[in-house]
């Protein structure tokens, strides 16, 4: 088997036109947040480059360029055709303008990994910085990609523990305590309550098992960005919550032409959570009441997702998205606590954010931000 290639970035973006000169390079992760800096980066910002170490991207720029920064980044990450440079921004500790390019790095296998900053700003002589830009870029790159790598094992190693060392003994329950239910007539009332919970548990934790491998599925897949029409999305993971539940009375609204570039696999487990659980938490109403809508923001998509269900206190609300947190106790959803940690991952690996807003008795809404599919591609209304 020949030897993997090392990571090597896309092609890079032209520099900008003078006066502005290479100042140095960086490296984010594809949640925009610091990995690595050169020194007089650093030094220009005004901190210690350990200090910015997994802090936000956005945290040393002024806060005026912040969304079309997000934006651009976003855009980057997720593969989208985007302008050579970012929009200008200004260091927040001296006010310089600077220019940032950005480009999407793959690994060997072509996932992508990291992103590669340049900056550019007027403050040094031209070409002091270009010539020893490369070789720490490179020396980053390398690093970051061995750091993806070492992840993505420990990765699997989770992954086939729980397919395989958890479902082992769980197979043992499920198959004796089938052949129990056979002689059930033998079992007094008591013993056949027991036998169900066993039974009952047994299926709880087949779910749970299957949830958490969906979580690392999500972690580890490869994404395929492409056209992805939300509004279908919707609707059809609606349809399948009906069919598995043809009882309830269900009152769907989507809006039609919600288009998002990213990949369709990953955003369909995106829509079919969030929909889940405004399903879930909607059991005590008469009829299920559900709102999907969007616009387009320049190049991102906002989607919020709305039920009139029992809602939640918003103190409580850095909880939602941690897997296996829970705001409600089992008489009102029946969930693994994994399914919003997933939403979460989905979103967060296209470079976009997802938040929410409730309140107890009024309903949820759950606001998600995507990188919007290019106007040329968009399917006509």
């Amino acid at each position: 088997m020949p030897a993997p290639r090392p990571p090597v970035p896309e092609r890079a973006p032209d520099p900008p036109a003078a006066p502005d000169v290479a100042l140095g390079t960086a490296i984010l992760d594809l949640q925009q947040r610091w990995l690595q800096l050169e020194p007089a980066l650093a030094q220009r910002f005004g901190v210690e480059p350990q200090a910015l170490h997994g802090q936000p991207a956005a945290q040393v720029f002024d806060p005026d360029a912040a969304a079309a920064l997000h934006a651009y980044l976003a855009a980057v990450a997720a593969g989208t055709a985007v302008p050579a440079t970012a929009p200008r921004v200004r260091a927040r500790a001296d006010g310089a303008a600077l220019t940032l390019a950005a480009t999407l790095v793959r690994d060997a296998a072509g996932v992508p990994c990291v992103l590669a900053l340049r900056l550019y700003g007027a403050a040094e002589p031209p070409g002091a910085a270009a010539p020893a830009a490369e070789p720490a870029l490179r020396q980053a790159l390398a690093a970051a990609e061995a750091r993806e790598q070492a992840l993505l094992r420990q990765q699997e190693v989770f992954a086939y523990g729980i397919s395989h060392d958890l479902r082992a003994p769980l197979r043992a329950v499920e198959t004796f305590s089938a052949l129990l239910q056979r002689q059930a007539t033998a079992l007094d009332a008591d013993g056949r309550d027991h036998l169900q919970r066993i039974r009952a548990a047994a299926a709880r934790m087949g779910g749970l098992i299957e949830a958490l491998l969906d979580l690392s599925r999500v972690e580890r897949a490869a994404l395929v960005p492409a056209v992805v029409d939300l509004s279908l999305l919707a609707e059809l993971a609606v349809a399948d919550l009906q069919d598995a539940e043809s009882g309830r009375a269900v009152a769907l609204t989507v809006a039609p032409g919600l288009f998002a570039h990213g990949d369709e696999r990953q955003l369909r487990m995106l829509l079919t959570q969030l929909l889940r659980n405004a399903w879930r938490f909607s059991g005590a109403c008469e009829q299920v009441r559900i709102e999907v809508d969007g616009e387009r923001v320049g190049d991102t998509l906002r989607v919020a997702v709305r039920d009139h269900g029992c809602g939640f206190d918003m103190r409580y609300a850095d909880k939602l998205f941690e897997p296996f947190q829970r705001l409600h106790g089992s008489e009102q959803g029946s969930g693994h606590g994994i399914g919003l940690a997933i939403a979460r991952r989905v979103v967060e690996r296209h470079g976009g954010r997802l938040w929410a807003e409730s309140d107890p008795g009024a309903g949820s809404t759950f606001h998600f931000e995507l990188p919007a599919a290019p106007a040329t591609d968009e399917s006509p209304a």
